[in-house]
């Protein structure tokens, strides 16, 4: 009788706050949304933390790991993350370098071949030809034949002046968005810096918070989830990270052999949207094909049919051994996943879902497995 009274007031107090936050549902969005927007900087940091992890726990297990000497061992988490944020700095770096020089090249030759454009359309206008012939050419008459300059020039010194306007609240805009930007950086490098320092002891807290309050079926079920999504999101990201490394430096390679311009930015651009699941390397290619473009047509259709080839090579061969075996989820499943989390979240929603469909598509293939066991097979041979 005790427990079916404390089961009726649960339910009832369910009812009421699934009440409240449907009658109310306009102040709970953006109670959420300010809640959300104020730990940012937190939740930016938490992510950088799980990245940074992965390259981290490979440099532990690298220094001296069996080594018990206080030495080693009390300096082995700093220099590690150390090292790991010093590796993500030198590839940015590196990334930076291998594109700005050809990025630069290219715009120059887009403003080579702009600049005599706007030339020839500046003569056009210098030409003394009367503005009235003109409008009369093109089936418009003005009424008394002439224009009136000065209230021409007066409204374009007026909209000049209210433009001016708009483009100083753009600068403070712009200003101040930089300003936020760097002050949700800081806290949250900060942030994740604290996480990977005492990651083990929060790990104990956690659990030791989580066994207090929880039944310990739920406790084993929400561990189990955990392990499974960490395990996806943990093979995901190194198998994705190892197929745009290949993908690119394939991409550079080609691009190399068969003499198109801007191989290393073009190949090196591919390579890091390759990190997008499925859309990525085209995206890449799109940019591509028009900084090519802009140097000879034929290469750039080339170029879109190296392309073609290059993404069958890394669909068929490189994609399934790198990525697909390691999350253990179907082609139709991950380009259902990329589909949908990207028209939720955009870029970010990509990334995103194809770990967490993986995780889902485990665990359901497993409780699946555990309520309705397959049949043994019959390995008998038939008469």
């Amino acid at each position: 009788m005790k427990y079916e009274w404390k089961l009726w007031l649960r339910l009832g107090v369910t009812v009421f706050l699934l009440y409240l936050a449907i009658h109310y549902w306009g102040a709970v969005s953006r109670g959420a949304l300010l809640v959300l927007r104020t730990s940012a900087p937190l939740l930016l940091g938490a992510v950088m933390a799980y990245a940074v992890n992965i390259l981290m726990s490979i440099y532990e297990r690298v220094y001296w790991p069996q080594s018990t000497q206080p030495a080693v061992v009390k300096t082995r988490r700093p220099v590690c993350l150390l090292l790991a944020y010093a590796s993500l700095v030198g590839i940015l770096v590196l990334l930076i370098r291998m594109i700005l020089p050809e990025l630069v090249q290219c715009v120059g030759l887009l403003i080579q071949e702009v600049t005599p454009l706007l030339s020839r359309l500046s003569e056009l206008l210098n030409q003394s030809v009367d503005l009235n012939q003109i409008l009369a050419s093109s089936g418009v008459v003005l009424t008394d034949g002439s224009v009136d300059w000065k209230e021409v020039i007066t409204s374009a010194v007026n909209w000049l002046i209210a433009g001016l306007g708009g483009v100083m609240g753009s600068v403070v805009s712009l200003f101040s968005t930089v300003i936020s930007t760097l002050f949700t950086a800081v806290v949250s490098l900060i942030f994740s810096i604290y996480l990977l320092v005492g990651k083990e002891r929060l790990q104990r807290q956690c659990d030791r918070v989580l066994r207090t309050y929880m039944r310990p079926s739920w406790y084993s079920r929400l561990v189990y989830f955990l392990e499974t999504l960490n395990s996806c999101f943990h093979r995901f990201i190194v198998g994705q990270c190892t197929e745009a490394v290949i993908l690119g430096l394939l991409c550079i390679a080609g691009m190399m052999l068969l003499r198109f311009p801007y191989a290393t930015m073009v190949g090196t651009l591919i390579g890091f949207t390759a990190l997008i699941p499925v859309a990525g390397a085209y995206i890449g290619a799109g940019v591509g094909a028009f900084m090519i473009f802009t140097v000879s047509p034929i290469q750039a259709l080339l170029f879109l049919l190296f392309i073609v080839i290059l993404q069958q090579l890394e669909g068929n061969l490189i994609y399934p051994k790198v990525v697909g075996s390691s999350i253990g989820l179907p082609g139709i499943w991950v380009l259902a996943a990329v589909t949908i989390g990207g028209g939720l979240m955009g870029i970010f929603g990509m990334l995103l879902a194809v770990p967490l469909t993986a995780a889902c598509y485990q665990i359901l293939r497993a409780d699946v497995a555990r309520r309705n066991p397959a049949p043994p097979q019959d390995t008998q041979p038939s008469p």
